[in-house]
């Protein structure tokens, strides 16, 4: 039996329940691939998510575990599944691997192969493992709920963060003119990707200086999200991905919640804009496969500019 290194949980709970351990190499079913994994970013609160112990999105299902974390992968083809002819031994992919699934932080992973695409060539492993779940985040609220249009105005809450970086970097390349809330401690970083107005929520209330906005993306929710509806133009557009608002809202202003997707096509459009210059994976910081249970320790208490991701070949 091939075996690989990985870091697993073998029952429900935090950081301190994953291990670093050998065990057997999956092998690719019909229209997998079998990934040998270079990077593999990780995120705040996806050992708190459902779907990562359960095989239902809503943690009604039943447990599945031990699990494998981490989702997000840049790799090597290194094995094929019957029928998968879009894909060679050798090409370099990165995606975004399905919620229900196991994930990249071990040697080998195997993912479907209609959710990969084509590495950014002009990006390293690392940045490119930080790329797919916040990347397509950002680009499915923006363009596929959002309907962003070139010439917009669009207001991004938690600019600094994760998600917002790249929703400030996405709606920026687009042509939007782009406001984003943050602290002051993060204006420039915000302002260096592409905002052209930072609102220092600590020390002002963003709805007492912005106004008139197309769409809204919404990264911190609570009363945050409420008040957002105020500064919408009549038939604007209020895209959450923290909680679900209302569907509608006062001047015909409506409300979107949405749970990111595998999506090639938006993969290749992400590395289209990587190519042109316009959009550019943050990567916080880089650690060794091995010390995954710390780093996800550390994410529910240290401040970041990007991803944390684990280098594992």
């Amino acid at each position: 039996m091939d075996t690989m290194h990985a870091v697993r949980g073998h029952r429900r709970g935090g950081a301190e329940i994953l291990v670093h351990e050998v065990v057997p190499r999956p092998e690719p079913a019909a229209g997998e691939v079998l990934v040998r994994v270079r990077s593999a970013s990780i995120t705040t609160g996806e050992l708190g998510w459902d779907a990562t112990w359960t095989d239902r999105m809503d943690g009604t299902g039943r447990p599945r575990v031990p699990i494998v974390p981490s989702k997000e992968v840049a790799g090597v083809v290194a094995r094929l599944g019957p029928g998968v002819t879009d894909w060679t031994v050798g090409d370099a992919v990165y995606g975004l691997i399905p919620f229900l699934r196991d994930g990249a932080a071990a040697e080998y992973t195997a993912v479907p192969a209609d959710v990969l695409a084509a590495e950014p060539p002009s990006l390293g492993q690392d940045a490119a493992a930080a790329l797919p779940l916040a990347g397509l985040t950002a680009w499915q609220g923006l363009v596929r709920h959002g309907g962003l249009r070139s010439g917009d105005r669009v207001l991004v809450h938690g600019g600094a963060g994760g998600v917002g970086s790249f929703a400030v970097q996405v709606a920026a390349a687009l042509g939007a003119s782009v406001t984003a809330t943050a602290a002051a401690r993060d204006a420039d970083f915000v302002r260096e990707l592409g905002a052209e107005r930072v609102v220092d929520y600590t020390a002002e209330r963003f709805e007492d200086v912005v106004s008139g906005m197309d769409l809204v993306f919404d990264a911190v929710g609570g009363d945050t999200q409420q008040r957002s509806w105020q500064v919408l133009r009549p038939g604007g557009v209020l895209v959450s991905i923290v909680a679900p608002p209302a569907e509608t809202g006062p001047d015909g202003t409506r409300g979107v919640f949405f749970v990111v997707e595998p999506d090639r096509a938006g993969l290749d459009e992400l590395a289209r804009l990587v190519g042109e210059g316009r959009l550019v994976p943050r990567v916080d910081r880089v650690v060794p496969l091995a010390e995954a249970a710390a780093a996800y320790a550390a994410l529910e208490h240290e401040h970041r500019r990007g991803k944390v991701v684990l280098r594992v070949s």
